[in-house]
């Protein structure tokens, strides 16, 4: 990634930049009617959360795809309002604080909504798999924030706030949402444990693990250090969606799919 000579930032040829740079426009003009329109950044965070929790609200009765437009509205929110903030000029030290917070009830309320979903059905295994995927990815940020609170940076992991909200409407768009919910808690759990590990190392002065050689691969796929938008993140994103969308829901056991096929079984019974 590089700078133009405009001084814009080059967005890297891959796939998940070129979506990045799809939604941009976009995105800049509602950003660009709210500065206008001069409507404070804190009541888009608000607004956002509302929308939220009536997207969790549609998980729970099970109407996925309703759930994946609200989400796709709410998430219009969370990203703008920095974006706001900055152009009108807004940018407080509380505004950040109540960004975060919202957002840990944002994600919260589409957790709770599975969970409901589930207990409804009578599926213990999915309201403990889902409550444990809850619980790491909030575990996620509390480790980032709590790490930072003693060295400068502690951004390492895959499976950050982005890729969560993101698979949330993947799974409800394809009725896929036991596999994300697997994909989230799985990878949470790493994340978390990559974010005990950078903070342990940094603190006691010890180098950080090797990314050479044959061991180094393994360390870079779930010790995760690298940027989006770059061809390892497409890579990690590819073999994430192939298990969503290719796993047959019967293997998983998914609550909403029991007599579904995977793409594979599909694409074989033709």
């Amino acid at each position: 990634m590089g700078s133009g000579l405009d001084g814009s930032i080059d967005i890297p040829v891959t796939f998940t930049g070129a979506i990045g740079a799809a939604c941009n426009l976009p995105l800049r003009l509602i950003i660009a009617a709210c500065v206008r329109l001069r409507i404070h950044p804190n009541l888009l965070t608000f607004t956002g959360v509302l929308i939220s929790v009536a997207a969790g609200w549609q998980l729970a009765l099970g109407h996925f795809r309703t759930a994946g437009f609200i989400m796709v509205c709410a998430n219009i929110f969370d990203f703008i309002d920095g974006k706001v903030a900055t152009e009108m000029g807004a940018v407080s030290k509380f505004g950040g604080f109540w960004d975060s917070v919202i957002d840990r009830f944002s994600d919260l309320s589409l957790s709770v909504g599975l969970i409901c979903l589930y207990a409804s059905l009578g599926r213990t295994d999915y309201v403990l798999i889902t409550s444990i995927a809850m619980v790491f990815a909030t575990m996620t940020s509390y480790a980032r924030a709590r790490a930072e609170s003693l060295i400068p940076r502690c951004k390492v992991g895959f499976m950050e706030r982005p890729e969560r909200i993101v698979l949330f409407m993947i799974g409800a768009f394809t009725n896929r949402m036991a596999a994300v919910m697997w994909v989230i808690g799985v990878l949470s759990i790493v994340t978390v444990l990559n974010r005990i590990q950078y903070t342990y190392l940094e603190l006691t002065g010890r180098p950080q693990p090797r990314r050479g050689g044959l061991t180094g691969l393994f360390v870079r796929a779930f010790y995760w250090t690298d940027e989006r938008a770059t061809v390892p993140y497409d890579l990690w994103v590819l073999a994430i969606l192939a298990f969503v969308w290719i796993t047959p829901p019967t293997w998983l056991g998914d609550p909403m799919a029991p007599n579904g096929q995977g793409v594979l079984q599909w694409l074989m019974g033709r």
